[in-house]
């Protein structure tokens, strides 16, 4: 039996974790090929990922939060090769938010992150693509805009290192009654929506900007995406559902929300739309989003409610 093969990519922000050192190195004991490369600049994760199909690594580990994981589950889609010939994929939640790994259920621990990968076998999940007008990006957990792509941008990042997913609360909680809506149209397979929005959730994932459970229903696994809509409120109503949102709270989507689930959205926006990329904000007023089905695989918990069929 080959001896395990994987390439550990490390946000070089938690390039200090004694947790995730001491994690790596029990690995090595049990006899996994275990490598570590550290992010510092734009870039690295790409030429880390290359590196690492090149080595042969039958696994790369994603180490840091939503956008690490988006950034190497990028490097590998946009790889001129099948799913079944890339390596899987891994995650270890080194994140503020962590949205995807708490959504999918895996472990916050980097040593039990890590035995997960070695246990659980790697399944196919989908990825986001989306056309804008500078070109191509990938998404793998969730891409949103209007108000709770403003709270994510905004919220000062030594605010995020204290406080955790809590930041963007406090930070939402700053501008209420600074709620600008937007003016788009939604088109899509027997879909088509247009209006002013506040909030809007495209989703592989089911939730981004530290809880923020925009697409609640979502599934890695169904060749779908999630698309949820948050129309314009006005006065009270919308400082409350505004509170809502932010803290997560399903109830208040529940009652307002437009939703679909389609293999793809176009959206024309009347000024520059900002979709926030699993952390990664791009800016246009055209964007075309499309699911793309078993793009990789990854190794999740055997019951993630992410999975179709599997959760408990």
């Amino acid at each position: 039996m080959a001896t395990p093969h994987w390439r550990l990519i490390l946000n070089g922000k938690s390039a200090g974790d004694e947790a995730l050192r001491e994690a790596v190195a029990d690995l090595r004991t049990r006899g996994i090929r275990l490598e570590v490369r550290v992010t510092w600049e734009e870039g690295d994760a790409e030429r880390y990922v290359a590196e690492a199909v090149s080595d042969g690594a039958d696994c790369i580990v994603a180490a840091g939060g939503d956008g690490t994981l988006s950034e190497v589950a990028s490097a590998l889609a946009h790889r001129d090769a099948a799913a079944a010939a890339l390596p899987a994929l891994g995650l270890v939640p080194l994140g503020t938010a962590n949205d995807f790994a708490s959504a999918a259920g895996i472990p916050d621990t980097p040593l039990d992150a890590l035995e997960l990968i070695a246990q659980a076998p790697a399944v196919a999940i989908d990825l986001l693509r989306i056309e804008a007008e500078h070109g191509p990006h990938w998404c793998a957990n969730v891409a949103s805009g209007g108000f709770g792509t403003q709270v994510t941008v905004e919220t000062d990042e030594g605010l995020k290192k204290m406080l955790g997913g809590l930041a963007y609360l406090i930070t939402g909680m700053g501008k209420l009654g600074q709620i600008d809506p937007i003016q788009a149209r939604f088109e899509g397979p027997e879909f088509s929506w247009e209006g002013e929005f506040i909030a809007l959730g495209l989703g592989n994932g089911r939730q981004a900007g530290g809880g923020q459970a925009l697409c609640p229903d979502a599934l890695l696994d169904d060749g779908l995406l999630d698309l949820t809509i948050v129309p314009e409120m006005t006065g009270e109503v919308a400082a409350t559902l505004g509170t809502l949102v932010t803290s997560g709270k399903q109830a208040a989507l529940e009652r307002v929300a437009v939703r679909a689930r389609l293999p793809w959205p176009s959206i024309e926006a009347a000024i520059p739309l900002t979709l926030n990329l699993d952390g990664e904000p791009e800016t246009s007023r055209h964007f075309r989003i499309d699911c793309v089905p078993g793009r990789l695989r990854m190794h999740l918990p055997l019951g993630s409610a992410l999975l179709r069929g599997r959760a408990g």
